[in-house]
């Protein structure tokens, strides 16, 4: 009898022994599942169309719809570390330059590009994740672009490379790309440390141009970032302010946010040089005399002078979470006063200026005529005022008409003829005091 009561103990335990194992097999299977679900573009209805974009090659944007596939950090092999939380402490600032395409970015990315050896600048690396967005449709989500910006951003100023390497096309052999763009625009990717030996045959568009380097190594670039003291990163591609709050909220970053405007109707006239081909139906306007006010044109710079006032109106505001972490600078007040305004960026940001950033300033803001529009070397007094040559009155009129609001915020005076438009004698620019530290 008692050999009949231990066979049935025996089977029970079985029984519990496999029933556990089948649950634990089931709870894996269906991680596994998870994980493919994720990696697939049906899960792309993860996304809802709140404000729909479409991009331009001039950075503008306009209604459209796209959707974007849902991953996360640990899908994309980012390590989960708290390692950055001491440099935090130690004093490592991370710079985030937001602007829009013809404010003078570059120039004023420059700034912190020429900083030496304490300094690692990332030039547009949001480009390759924009472009990726596009590339099949020509359409994104503005909901989707948002949170992969914040992504890859949050990424990088942990100098780490992986994320953005989804984006990169063709993707990277090994960690290594021909393909990084603008990589020449940064100083720090193009030092020894990170110069891999010229390989022949392998065309890279931006190569460096102070050395010969062959196709970047990532990995030698995410150790090289490391080393820095500091980290900064210029884009145009941010829309909205509130979205990078996660940024502030991770302990391991010390972040600041410089945002640089630019009076619209110079914005306007710029754009019309460097991307002549867009915007011929502007100048078909300027000829006839006649601007559709509703034309989806028109509608787009109206959308980005929005765009722009409501994400100054945020960090001007001075919520709790952006104290001490927000610039507003002027285009204009950096053309006519580059050295103060520099050193009041290097004070904002906690960063000591060097001698080799003023002495580029000097270099750099004393030129003769620019020697292209993508140049940096400018007599920088006379560029301030170069477009209300250019620009016709009736377009001048029409950047008034739709981009009032945001013109008044930034202290960017109206004209109601076109005397007092190319008259020089007559200042567009209000004095204005932005930052209070």
């Amino acid at each position: 009898m008692r050999n009949k009561y231990a066979i049935l103990i025996i089977c029970v335990v079985v029984l519990v022994i496999i029933e556990k194992e089948n649950n634990i097999i089931s709870r894996v299977s269906d991680k596994l599942t998870l994980r493919q679900m994720l990696q697939t573009p049906q899960t792309m209805a993860a996304f809802t169309v709140s404000a729909p974009i479409v991009l331009e090659d001039n950075g503008s944007v306009s209604p459209t719809t796209q959707q974007y596939p849902a991953s996360s950090p640990a899908d994309a092999g980012v390590p989960n570390t708290t390692e950055g939380s001491e440099e935090a402490q130690g004093g490592r600032k991370h710079i985030l330059l937001l602007a829009t395409t013809r404010t003078g970015s570059s120039f004023v990315g420059e700034l912190f590009n020429q900083q030496g050896d304490t300094m690692f600048y990332l030039f547009e690396p949001l480009w390759h994740v924009e472009r990726k967005l596009t590339l099949d449709t020509g359409v994104v989500n503005s909901s989707a672009t948002s949170w992969a910006y914040k992504d890859v951003l949050q990424q990088l100023f942990m100098c780490d490379f992986s994320m953005l390497e989804q984006f990169i096309s063709p993707p990277p052999q090994e960690h290594v790309t021909p393909a990084l763009f603008r990589r020449e625009s940064s100083m720090a990717l193009c030092e020894e440390e990170v110069c891999s030996p010229l390989v022949k045959e392998v065309f890279e568009r931006y190569r460096c141009r102070s050395r010969r380097c062959g196709p970047l190594n990532l990995t030698l670039a995410s150790l090289a970032c490391r080393g820095k003291q500091h980290l900064a990163i210029k884009t145009v591609r941010v829309r909205q302010l509130d979205t990078l709050k996660p940024l502030v909220e991770d302990p391991q970053l010390d972040m600041r946010f410089i945002q640089l405007v630019r009076d619209p109707r110079a914005i306007l006239a710029s754009r019309m040089v460097a991307f002549s081909s867009k915007y011929q139906n502007w100048k078909a306007w300027a000829v006839n005399g006649e601007v559709p006010i509703e034309d989806e044109e028109v509608k787009r710079l109206q959308g980005n002078c929005n765009q722009i006032k409501m994400s100054a109106e945020l960090g001007l505001s001075r919520p709790k979470w952006l104290q001490r972490r927000y610039m507003l600078v002027r285009y204009e007040d950096i053309a006519r006063y580059p050295m103060q305004k520099a050193a009041e960026m290097y004070k904002f940001t906690g960063i000591p200026f060097t001698v080799q950033a003023k002495e580029w300033i000097l270099r750099n803001t004393h030129a003769g005529e620019a020697s292209g529009v993508y140049s940096t070397q400018k007599n920088s007094s006379e560029q301030v005022e170069k477009w209300r040559f250019s620009i016709p009155f009736k377009l001048a009129q029409v950047v008034q008409q739709v981009c009032g609001p945001t013109m008044q915020l930034f202290g960017y005076k109206f004209v109601n003829s076109e005397q007092t438009l190319v008259n020089k004698s007559v200042s567009l620019l209000e004095e204005r005091e932005f930052n209070i530290y």
